[in-house]
């Protein structure tokens, strides 16, 4: 397990120097919208995501960064998409919130709470009608369990035991309200007893803890075992979008996870087993340092969307002749 741990080390790596230089960017004024910072919690998206074989479905949420890139999302177009530039992902109308890869199996990353749920059951049935046995993945935070269509999917999910896996990154807070000030229950995993599914808690800043609960969901799911609910336990160290002036909750409880820091648990596990040494973490760390720098780089250089694009690969419906509201 060490080798594919340096993997996993190695995927954490780069999504936080993503993440940290993203951070910059924005204050710096160079990207626009908003960001939400995946910093903290790069172990469940990455022990989730190498757990899944390559042909695997996946839903994102507005903090979904870390779950692209570590499904194998190109950092070109990843930034060029996130600069708003016509080489991104999404042809530079998605930004932040919907980052998407359809070869990947990314259905797309999604700015309303919990609607990657129902997407990814969706899936999940197309899989089961197709007779493939190809395993949707939902990743969703603790508030979107409270929300009408996490509990309809899993019911609909657990009654045709479709190949699916909903994924809880439970960072304690629901945008600024503690996890205890909307919900009774501890364990989001306890609900998964309502549909009769397996109902898991990880430690989510362990990723092969992560990793070893998503191989046994798939398996299951890929057998006709039906769904898994999977309630990772993290903590998001920034605030809910930067500039967030985080008035819920406090220094010390920041510090307190700091320690908890999921890179470094994995960094000091490798050096135990003989897996890496400093040099190699080093390695490593400039390795993720050069390919930012290069996808930035690429992203600042591109061009912005043509005007005329404007209503070129999207979902709304062009019309012909001028806009309805017209005369």
């Amino acid at each position: 397990m060490s080798s594919d741990l340096v993997e996993m080390y190695r995927r954490m790596v780069l999504i936080r120097e993503v993440e940290q230089t993203l951070v910059r960017l924005f204050a710096e004024a160079r990207v626009p919208g908003f960001i939400h910072s995946y910093i903290g919690e790069e172990a469940s998206a990455v022990g989730v995501c190498s757990a899944l074989p390559t042909d695997s479905y996946v839903t994102s949420t507005h903090r979904g960064h870390g779950h692209i890139l570590a499904k194998g999302g190109d950092l070109r177009p990843f930034f060029a998409e996130l600069f708003g530039k016509a080489s991104g992902y999404c042809r530079g109308k998605g930004g932040s919130m919907h980052v998407t890869d359809l070869d990947l199996g990314i259905l797309g990353a999604n700015g309303i709470v919990g609607a990657g749920i129902p997407i990814a059951t969706g899936a999940a049935l197309a899989s089961r009608l197709q007779s493939l046995d190809r395993v949707a993945v939902s990743f969703f935070g603790d508030g979107a369990t409270n929300i009408g269509v996490f509990h309809e999917a899993l019911n609909m999910a657990s009654l045709w035991q479709l190949p699916a896996i909903f994924v809880c990154e439970n960072n304690g807070y629901a945008e600024f309200m503690a996890q205890g000030a909307h919900q009774r229950i501890e364990r989001i995993s306890d609900r998964a007893a309502a549909y009769v599914m397996p109902g898991v808690t990880v430690d989510g800043n362990d990723v092969e803890a992560v990793h070893a609960a998503t191989a046994e969901a798939v398996e299951r799911a890929r057998a006709g075992g039906g769904p898994t609910l999977l309630e990772c336990v993290t903590y998001r160290i920034r605030g809910h979008y930067e500039g967030d002036p985080e008035p819920y909750r406090t220094e010390d409880e920041i510090d307190r996870w700091r320690t908890r820091d999921p890179l470094a648990i994995a960094a000091e596990r490798l050096r135990r087993r003989g897996s890496m040494d400093d040099a190699t973490d080093e390695r490593i760390r400039l390795d993720a340092r050069v390919a930012v720098e290069d996808a930035v780089a690429f992203a600042e250089a591109e061009p912005l969307p043509a005007p005329q694009d404007a209503l070129e690969h999207v979902y709304a419906g062009r019309l012909e002749e001028g806009w309805p509201w017209d005369g």
